[in-house]
C-alpha cells in the first residue's frame, strides 16, 4: 500500500494565492488593506515565533498586521482593555490573542471579549456554538486547517469513523464538531481515556491533538487509516510516532509541514473574509 503525504505546504500555497488575489482586489476597490491585530502576552519564545510567522505570512499575501505586546505581569483587565480598543477600531479587521497567555489571566474571558465579526481565530464561545449548529461563524484556525486539508486531498469522511484524540476548546472539540457536520461518526478521546488503543483500532481517520510527543503508535492503528497529526512538540515532533505508522497509513500529515502552514493560511483567509463581510458579503458557511 502506497502511503500518501498530505503536504500542508501545498495546501497553504493554494490558499495564499487565493488570499493575495482577493487582498489586491480589495485594495483596488477600497484603497486600504485588511489589518490583522495580534496580541501577545509575555515573552514565550514559541509564541513569539508563531506571531512572527503570521506577520510574515500577512506580508506575503498583501494584508497589514500589527503586534501589541502586553507584560506577563499585567492583569486580565489590561488585556480586555486592549481587546475593547481593537474591537472599536475601524481600521482593525481581525483580532488574534496568541495562546497561551499568562496563567493568572482569564483566557476564556479574553477570548469571549473579541467581537464575532473580528474573531478570525474562532476562539469566542459564541463562534463555537454557531459553528456547532452549522451557523455562520469563523472557525478555530487549526480545526479549519484540518478540514481544508481533508477537502483539498478529497478524503472521503462521510460515514467513516473518526477518532479525535484531544479535547481542547480550540482544537479537539471544534474539529470533532466539524467532522460530525460532514457526516463522519466521531469518537472523542484524550490522554485519560481508558483502553484508548481499542478505539484507535476501529478508526478510519485519526486526528491527533493531545499535545504529547509520539503518543500514538502504529500498533494501535488499523490498515488504511488516515492520520491527521495536529500536534507540535519540542523538537518538531508530532503527537504521532509516524515511523511506526507508515506501514498502516493510507495518508498522513507530516510534522512539520502538515497542519501548521495551513493553520496560518486559514487565519489569513478568515481575516480576508472579515474584511469582505464588512463591505457587505456574508460569512461563508463551512
Amino acid at each position: 500500500m502506497e502511503t500518501k503525504v498530505l503536504n500542508g505546504k501545498v495546501v497553504a500555497k493554494a490558499l495564499e494565492e487565493n488570499i493575495k488575489k482577493r487582498a489586491d482586489n480589495f485594495y483596488d476597490n477600497y484603497g486600504y488593506r485588511p489589518l490583522l491585530a495580534t496580541i501577545i502576552v509575555g515573552h514565550n519564545p514559541a509564541s513569539e515565533m508563531y506571531v512572527k510567522m503570521k506577520m510574515n505570512a500577512c506580508k506575503r499575501v498583501g494584508l497589514e498586521s500589527i503586534k501589541i505586546e502586553i507584560d506577563e505581569n499585567a492583569k486580565t483587565e489590561d488585556v480586555l482593555e486592549v481587546i475593547n480598543k481593537l474591537n472599536a477600531d475601524s481600521k482593525v479587521t481581525g483580532i488574534l490573542l496568541q495562546h497561551p497567555i499568562a496563567k493568572h489571566m482569564d483566557e476564556g474571558l479574553c477570548f469571549d471579549a473579541i467581537v464575532l465579526e473580528k474573531d478570525v481565530d474562532g476562539v469566542n464561545t459564541a463562534s463555537f456554538g454557531k459553528m456547532t449548529m452549522k451557523g455562520e461563524a469563523f472557525l478555530s484556525a487549526t480545526p479549519a486547517a484540518i478540514m481544508e486539508i481533508i477537502d483539498f486531498y478529497n478524503i472521503d469522511i462521510e460515514g467513516k469513523h473518526a477518532v479525535v484524540v484531544g479535547r481542547s476548546p480550540i482544537l479537539g472539540k471544534p474539529v470533532s464538531m466539524l467532522l460530525l457536520n460532514k457526516n463522519a461518526t466521531v469518537t472523542i478521546c484524550h490522554s485519560k481515556t481508558k483502553d484508548l488503543d481499542e478505539y484507535l483500532k476501529t478508526a478510519d481517520i485519526v486526528v491527533a491533538a493531545v499535545g504529547k510527543p509520539n503518543f500514538i503508535k502504529g500498533d494501535s492503528l488499523k490498515d488504511g487509516v488516515v492520520i491527521i497529526d495536529a500536534g507540535y512538540n519540542k523538537g518538531n515532533i508530532g503527537d504521532v510516532d509516524i515511523n511506526t505508522c507508515l506501514d498502516k497509513a493510507s495518508a498522513y500529515t507530516p510534522v512539520p509541514g502538515g497542519v501548521g502552514p495551513v493553520t496560518i493560511a486559514k487565519l489569513l483567509d478568515q481575516t480576508m473574509t472579515a474584511a469582505e463581510n464588512k463591505k457587505g458579503k456574508k460569512l461563508i458557511k463551512k
